[in-house]
């Protein structure tokens, strides 16, 4: 018969603000026809996309805002 042993470890959640961290960035979709703007990590220029939408598309009054922001997983003490 086999014995499984397991050990658990504690974790600290952080936004990842290392060197190699993927950028932060927005994007924003037409809830009415569902068309995206391209992600940028610039959240004005993101923005800027919807106003363009809007002058073209009058109608659509309703968006979203995508943001993505990249969290790290510290490891902690053994338990």
């Amino acid at each position: 018969m086999s014995s499984t042993v397991y050990r658990l470890r504690e974790y600290t959640v952080v936004r990842d603000q290392e060197p190699d961290a993927e950028p932060h960035t927005y994007a924003l979709q037409c809830a009415v026809c569902a068309e995206g703007g391209p992600p940028s990590a610039d959240a004005h220029k993101a923005h800027g996309w919807m106003l363009a939408h809007l002058r073209a598309r009058p109608g659509h009054l309703t968006y979203r805002e995508h943001v993505t922001r990249p969290y790290r997983a510290i490891p902690g003490k053994w338990l």
